[in-house]
């Protein structure tokens, strides 16, 4: 399998670039069906089937309201997770960050916050995007903390607006603007 080594934003540990075939037939849909990996998003409460995401990657890569890009080893060139500014308003110049770390012997490593610092600086830098913001449960203790290092702020709580696991908990709503 020739792998797509075409990186389009660049760390020392880890470059992103745009998902590709290969990442379809990878781990990519058993990430989406791991609840481990899930808990905390909307993924994994329907099956991910390998046509679904073949399409999904087709209309993320086409796609001019979302800019969905792999995050890549450097060391191994390994689709280790996504990270993606979605629904971008160009009007409003706004957009919402997501991530989604797959790996999980990546966990806990600072892999997302230099993915962040990436995205978050092409889309105020390249983009114009002024805001940048995304929402988390409560109980994502993780995510809060990232987007903090990210210098995301508390921006308001969304009550009792994710079900899971039974139960109903608040979505926790952080943002960025672009002061430059």
């Amino acid at each position: 399998m020739e792998l797509d080594k075409n990186p389009f934003l660049c760390d020392e540990d880890i470059y992103l670039r745009a998902l590709n075939d290969e990442d379809i037939n990878g781990n990519y849909s058993k990430w989406l069906n791991d609840p481990e990996i899930t808990v905390y998003n909307s993924h994994g409460r329907f099956p991910m089937t390998i046509e679904k995401l073949r399409e999904y990657v087709k209309i993320a890569r086409t796609s001019n309201s979302m800019l969905v890009l792999a995050v890549v080893d450097t060391k191994s060139d390994k689709h280790i997770g996504n990270i993606s500014l979605q629904s971008i308003s160009w009007i409003d110049s706004n957009a919402e960050i997501a991530f989604l770390l797959g790996e999980k012997n990546w966990w806990g490593k600072g892999v997302m916050q230099k993915a962040g610092k990436l995205l978050i600086n092409h889309g105020f830098n390249t983009l114009n995007i002024h805001r940048i913001h995304c929402g988390t449960s409560s109980e994502n203790i993780g995510m809060q903390k990232l987007a903090e290092k990210l210098g995301m702020h508390k921006e308001g709580i969304r009550k009792e607006a994710l079900f899971n696991n039974g139960k109903y908990h608040d979505i926790i709503e952080y943002g960025i603007i672009n002061t430059k």
